[in-house]
């Protein structure tokens, strides 16, 4: 069952098209990966979906509804999260703050700091213990290492409820060991969240990915399982090499 479908959609800056007459469907619960050569769109499309950038033309349904022309904040109430290339967490707040904060649906101070005290429990638990963060609750973000930094902007899109959670290279700058530890982490999250990953780790794409786009100049170049893309001549030629 999709959740989202794109449906030809094109965003030009100037005379050029970052994005080009692109369609695909998102599956319910599926974990996507976008690759291709730097340039290809692929930062482009997510900033497509969460409403950061404007569509030139094409269309957005999500869950049945078009957000085309959705404000972005309206389509994170929608349910859409998008995590940057650098993590935007509150440094000088706790670990369990900035889930509390993610997780409070009034923007008031007053309210937010309120429900910092908040007992450990339920959803909020759930998602420390997910992401590997259940014994540094006290933590200030601050001390975090930087793939501890990635797994709290994780855990704060999920307390959210996210139903698309879009992860713009969200390996970037991990020691192998945290990327080991965050591929364990996307693979827990199959199924019950959907997710589309932008990722140029080849190796971190092998463990995570059920189905890999490969766009080119701004369109989708080819489709399919991570095998099928490693053997496509035309991914060859324009992204892996030969």
């Amino acid at each position: 069952m999709n959740l989202m479908q794109i449906h030809n959609l094109t965003v030009q800056f100037g005379g050029l098209r970052a994005v080009n007459d692109l369609s695909l469907d998102v599956r319910r619960g599926e974990l996507l990966c976008l690759l291709g050569p730097n340039g290809a769109g692929k930062s482009t499309t997510l900033d497509l979906i969460c409403g950061k950038t404007r569509a030139t033309s094409g269309q957005i349904v999500f869950e049945g509804q078009d957000i085309t022309w959705l404000k972005e904040y309206k389509r994170a109430r929608c349910g859409i999260g998008r995590k940057f290339q650098v993590p935007s967490v509150f440094r000088e707040l706790t670990v369990l703050e900035n889930i509390e904060l993610a997780r409070s649906r009034n923007p008031g101070i007053l309210d937010s700091l309120r429900v910092f005290r908040t007992p450990i429990r339920g959803r909020v638990r759930e998602v420390l213990q997910i992401v590997g963060l259940i014994d540094m609750v006290d933590t200030r973000a601050g001390n975090l290492s930087h793939g501890q930094t990635q797994w709290l902007e994780i855990a704060m899109l999920l307390a959210q409820d996210s139903k698309l959670i879009l992860m713009d290279e969200p390996t970037a700058g991990m020691t192998i060991q945290e990327t080991l530890q965050t591929a364990a982490i996307f693979n827990s999250l199959k199924g019950d969240h959907t997710i589309i990953v932008v990722e140029h780790d080849m190796q971190f794409v092998r463990q995570v990915a059920e189905r890999v786009i490969v766009m080119n100049q701004g369109s989708l170049l080819a489709e399919g399982t991570i095998a099928g893309i490693e053997a496509d001549p035309r991914v060859k030629a324009v992204y892996l090499g030969h």
